[in-house]
């Protein structure tokens, strides 16, 4: 079985210039993120709060943690003074929130906005006209400590490839319309987009942060 550097190597040789590697470490022990981190990886994407929050504690301090799981209001405290970019805003509040307190840890957090673009009910995440309306909205520039740096998505659960494909178009294109929202804290940079079954896909289709879990440690 090939070891997690090697994983780690075989991925990478498959992206596109400008398209980074995020080591999903979720569930998975400190030994296993040391061995990714040896190998060159330095973004880990964590889906729950506490688990986040402990393993910051014990690695090193220059990986960039990224939240990639459903995010709670009252949860965000626990990663505000650490926390590199989260990825899976999908309101408002959230935002407020956020915002609240990135300003009690005296930075800025970026963000991007999750798109709901799979055909699944169980997927988080805002529609078209949600996030331009949080783009657009005047209660979004109040919020000096929040930057709005993308979008991220998660297609079907489906081997269909022409149907994921289709659905991370989408999201491309939709990132694309969204950049004439561009402001001091709205800079469309990162599409956030593809994961063990299906990154390959997502590279072609332009993501910038590839979230890959099982393809680099096995699966749990």
């Amino acid at each position: 079985m090939p070891s997690i550097a090697e994983n780690i190597a075989q991925i990478k040789s498959g992206l596109k210039p400008g398209t980074r590697l995020i080591a999903v470490t979720k569930t998975k022990p400190e030994e296993m993120l040391m061995e990714a981190y040896q190998a060159g990886s330095k973004l880990f994407g964590e889906n729950k709060v506490q688990e986040m929050a402990t393993k910051y504690e014990a690695l090193p301090k220059d990986i960039e943690w990224h939240m990639i799981g459903h995010l709670q209001t009252n949860k965000v405290k626990y990663i505000a003074s650490f926390v590199s970019l989260i990825h899976s805003v999908d309101s408002l509040k959230l935002l407020k929130e956020i915002n609240k307190e990135a300003i009690k840890n005296n930075r800025t957090i970026n963000c991007l906005l999750q798109i709901f673009i799979a055909r699944e009910e169980t997927k988080f995440g805002l529609s078209e006209e949600e996030a331009a309306e949080i783009l657009n909205s005047e209660e979004l520039r109040s919020y000096k400590s929040v930057r709005i740096i993308g979008l991220m998505g998660m297609a079907s659960n489906t081997d269909d490839e022409t149907k994921i494909r289709t659905e991370f178009h989408g999201l491309k294109n939709l990132f694309e319309s969204l950049k004439q929202y561009e402001s001091g804290q709205i800079e469309m940079q990162e599409l956030s987009m593809g994961m063990s079954s299906d990154y390959p896909i997502a590279v072609e289709e332009g993501s910038t942060l590839v979230r890959v879990g099982s393809a680099i440690f096995g699966s749990r």
